[in-house]
Formats: structure tokens, C-alpha cells, sequence
């Protein structure tokens, strides 16, 4: 059976002749914020504990995806530091064989507490969700009292040694548009990856967010008033950002354009959902259900299958701009 499946290997490659290598996976639903453009006021039921897949469930599916040519994995949420037994998960993760890239993504509030925990389990590359550098709109955003926490846990988790730090941004308009010089001028002190990212209107939190997108040329006009963007090269398994830096900087700016400059030609992602579906685009409900087979006793190539299935529906683009809201929630499907 492993033969077999090892075989398909070549066989991750979709109707348009993208080779999906990157899984991303979500190991909650739950979080510690109420972030406006993903889970506001906290109106987004979470899952049972029941319908949420166990992290042996997910663990057979990633060997399964490896032996399929998946090699990257990042481990999203929700807030992924929140469940129960993350650690422990994360380093028999980082222990399997086939993982050539793995990282972590986390809003930062565990952080401080938690850097060696994160290390020790094998992870060195994170990215931090951080919309602001002003304390009393952190509170606005996301509906805690918790920026001096986040900032703290990013120092530490530079302090410590881990490389890169991501510093994700999702920019809106009227909210944290009049910080991005603040938030670009991060990557002259720190090395740290500020990355601007356009709002993607979907899920509960669409109708309330979307007059308030601003766009990737809007914000670099901006962020160029701090000087010239030198564009860095794009690595082979780098991500969808356009990269570049500004003279004399430590770190980089990156830009992620999902709404006008779409990358979708070149996405190689596919996503597993808290709740067991795989997705192939974000920006599209369409979805492969794994959790049911999984719990009716399925062989792994019965996975191998499901995993194929999915990567024949990726569509070539997602259609955000011209269909009706995405219903999918972020908070579960891990952005």
C-alpha cells in the first residue's frame, strides 16, 4: 500500500499544471481575539470539540500528503497555541519524515511564555499577526487589552533566535492605514518580514469589513515615501508575497495582493480546515471531506484519493471579485 501510494508522488499536479507542495493545516477554530475581519464581536459559533479532528487524524493525513510530495506545512488556527497538547503535536510534526519547510503561524499573545517551547518542538519560522503598534487599537482590532504581551513575545522570540519573523498586516482603510510607515519602518530597526496584506473579504465578517480594503498600490505608494523598495529575489519555496527592502533596512516588506494582483497562476497551496475538509483555494467554499472517511476505518490510499480529488477542482483563479460572499469562516480555515 505505501508502494502505491508513493507512486502517485507526480500525481499532485492540477488541471493547470501547478505542483501542490504546501499544505496548510489548522488545528482549531478557537482563539483568544476577536479580530473585526475574522471573528468580530465573537459572532462565529466554534466547532465541538467532536467535529474538530484529532491530532492523529491529522498526522495521517500529513504522511499521507508527504508521500503524495507535499513538503511544506504550516500549522495554523484559529489561534493554534490555545489547544491543548499543541506542543507535544508540533514536535512528533516536526519528527516526521518528508517535512522540508515547517512553520507556525499565532496572533503572539502566548508568545513570551512559549518561545523555548516552540524551538524545542522543531519550529523556527513564524509568522505574528500584528495589525497595529498602538495599544488602544489593538484593542480595537481585536477586542483584548493584549499589544504589550504580543510585542513582548516577538522580542523574545528574536531574543531567542527565531528566523524569520513574519509580521503579518492586514491593512484597512480608516482603521491602521495611517501606520504603515510606522509598521514598514519595523524592517529598518529589526530583521524582521512586514508583510501588508489586502483584506479578503469572506465569512461573517465580510459585510462589516469590505468598504474598508485598501489596495496593494495605495499602500506601497505610501510605504514609499520611507525610500526606493529594492525588490529581493524570490525563493523557490517562498510564498505568494512580492518581497523587496529599503536601503540600509535589517528585514523586508512584503506585499500580498490576493484582491488586484491575484497570484493564483502560481499558488501551490491546498488547506486542511479544523473540521477535516480540504480546500484547494481559499477564496472558494469548495471542499473535500476527510474527516468522514478517516472515521469510517478508510485505507490510506482511500486519503491519497481524497487528496487527488481536491487537487483536481482547483480552480485556475478564485472569483472573489465577481461572486457573492465566501462562506467559509478564516477562523477555521487558517488563511
Amino acid at each position: 500500500m505505501r508502494l502505491w501510494i508513493i507512486s502517485m508522488a507526480a500525481k499532485l499536479i492540477d488541471n493547470y499544471q501547478r505542483h501542490l507542495k504546501y499544505l496548510r493545516v489548522s488545528i482549531t477554530d478557537r482563539c483568544n481575539l476577536e479580530c473585526v475581519y475574522c471573528r468580530p464581536g465573537g459572532l462565529i459559533p466554534i466547532l465541538p470539540h467532536a467535529e474538530i479532528l484529532s491530532y492523529e487524524e491529522i498526522l495521517r493525513i500529513v504522511r499521507v500528503g508527504l508521500s503524495l510530495g507535499i513538503s511544506k506545512i504550516r500549522i495554523t488556527g484559529g489561534e493554534p497555541l490555545v489547544r491543548r497538547g499543541a506542543f507535544d503535536f508540533l514536535t512528533k510534526l516536526a519528527a516526521t519524515n518528508g517535512i522540508r519547510d515547517l512553520s507556525l503561524t499565532t496572533n503572539g499573545v502566548l508568545l513570551k511564555d512559549n518561545t523555548a517551547r516552540i524551538r524545542e518542538a522543531g519550529i523556527h519560522r513564524i509568522n505574528v499577526s500584528l495589525d497595529t503598534l498602538d495599544p488602544q487599537r489593538y484593542y480595537r482590532i481585536t477586542g483584548r487589552d493584549c499589544f504589550d504581551r504580543v510585542w513582548q513575545g516577538i522580542e523574545e522570540a528574536h531574543r531567542t533566535g527565531l528566523f524569520p519573523i513574519k509580521i503579518n498586516v492586514v491593512v484597512l482603510r480608516g482603521i491602521n492605514d495611517d501606520e504603515l510607515t510606522t509598521l514598514a519602518g519595523l524592517s529598518l530597526k529589526y530583521p524582521f518580514h512586514v508583510r501588508f496584506i489586502e483584506y479578503m473579504p469572506m465569512g461573517m465578517a465580510a459585510e462589516k469589513e469590505q468598504a474598508k480594503t485598501m489596495l496593494t498600490p495605495e499602500i506601497r505608494k505610501r510605504i514609499e515615501t520611507l525610500g526606493t523598495l529594492i525588490p529581493v529575489k524570490h525563493g523557490a519555496s517562498d510564498g505568494p508575497a512580492e518581497r523587496f527592502r529599503l536601503e540600509g533596512g535589517r528585514g523586508e516588506i512584503g506585499f500580498i495582493s490576493a484582491i488586484s494582483h491575484h497570484f493564483c497562476q502560481h499558488c501551490n497551496r491546498l488547506r486542511l480546515t479544523a473540521s477535516g475538509q480540504l480546500r484547494s483555494c481559499l477564496l472558494s467554499d469548495r471542499q473535500v471531506d476527510m474527516k468522514m472517511p478517516l472515521r469510517a476505518g478508510c485505507s490510506d490510499a482511500d486519503i491519497a484519493d481524497l487528496f487527488l480529488k481536491a487537487v483536481r477542482h482547483k480552480p485556475l483563479a478564485h472569483c472573489l471579485a465577481t461572486q457573492q460572499q465566501i462562506k467559509g469562516q478564516m477562523s477555521a480555515i487558517g488563511g
